[in-house]
């Protein structure tokens, strides 16, 4: 990471946000979207309180956003948003880590090749860092929609793509509900792992447990599929225990139905807290009229992503494998 330019503006946004939240007294991710806010509209709030709005001209006085490239801002905001989430425990408010995103980035890129324009969709868009980070990736000229239905990280997700000067559409609802959307070329997710609490939505789900609450990993993989069009890709951030749940024979017959298993990339171990933790990447094509299944999937076995020649390694049989699906298909 070139820390010349992430860091001073990192600090500026951090400052900036300890210094609202102790006026304010309400949690650093809430003050982070008000710095987020008045750095976007480089003012203050008509409605804020004289105190704060003078300290925060103040600070704005020390700021030029316009020297900044989206990529230093993306990475800036980024670790802000990290160092709210130490505050707030719960598991499916963590971020994508950077390198994974970045990963998903270059397999959405090798997949899209030929695509003059794609449309992609994020359904748990969370703070947006991954949509925003495979966007920076994408050559192409890309239709971008979004999805969230946490209040705090869909604000931050907004502000977070309109400091970047990122075109996203954001849908701030439960993303297991219908969308008013056409189906995309792409869908990228970090995928919300746990129960879905509501069994009457969950009936319309071929993936709904047969007793008791349904998988919310299941039903978004298959929400996905319903939003992805035919031939579409889906690369999808999954628990490691995905195929060997109580409920994984029934996601087994509907990805066979439905997809094409194109791989499955599993992330080192040293990238999460703990070994319960660890996830994969798992790349599905949605089955149509002229495709067909690899015939030797990509499995990968990641190295540590400090280890750069392991790293370099295995992106050169991955450049190999994704030459010899691209004259296969």
């Amino acid at each position: 990471m070139d820390k010349s330019n992430v860091e001073p503006l990192f600090e500026w946004v951090d400052h900036t946000t300890e210094l609202i939240q102790k006026h304010n007294d309400e949690p650093y991710l809430d003050s982070l979207a008000v710095t987020m806010e008045t750095l976007f509209f480089n003012d203050t709030a008509e409605d804020m309180d004289e105190i704060l709005s003078r300290n925060l001209q103040n600070e704005l006085a020390k700021i030029d956003l316009s020297s900044y490239a989206s990529i230093d801002i993306r990475k800036a905001i980024q670790l802000a948003i990290l160092k709210g989430m130490k505050d707030s425990t719960q598991q499916q408010h963590l971020m994508t880590p950077e390198t994974v995103a970045l990963i998903i980035g270059y397999l959405a890129d090798q997949l899209l090749k030929g695509k003059e324009s794609i449309r992609m969709f994020d359904p748990a868009s969370g703070t947006g860092n991954l949509i925003t980070t495979v966007l920076e990736q994408l050559g192409q000229d890309v239709a971008a929609f979004a999805s969230e239905v946490d209040p705090t990280l869909i604000q931050l997700s907004v502000l977070n793509a309109n400091l970047q000067k990122k075109q996203i559409e954001f849908f701030h609802q439960d993303s297991l509900r219908p969308f008013l959307l056409d189906p995309v070329d792409l869908v990228v997710a970090d995928l919300p792992v746990g129960y879905y609490p509501d069994d009457i939505r969950a009936n319309n789900f071929e993936l709904k447990a047969d007793s008791g609450h349904s998988y919310a990993h299941h039903l978004f993989i298959e929400q996905s599929m319903n939003y992805t069009k035919e031939a579409g890709y889906l690369i999808l951030v999954i628990p490691d225990f995905l195929f060997d749940s109580d409920q994984s024979d029934k996601l087994h017959r509907y990805l066979q139905e439905h997809a094409h298993i194109v791989g499955v990339i599993r992330l080192p171990e040293s990238a999460f807290k703990s070994k319960t933790n660890v996830k994969s990447i798992l790349i599905l094509q949605k089955k149509g009229e002229h495709t067909k299944t690899p015939k030797q999937p990509l499995l990968v076995q990641m190295p540590a992503f400090k280890n750069a020649n392991g790293m370099a390694d295995i992106l050169g049989q991955m450049n190999a494998w994704f030459k010899t699906y691209e004259n296969n298909k």
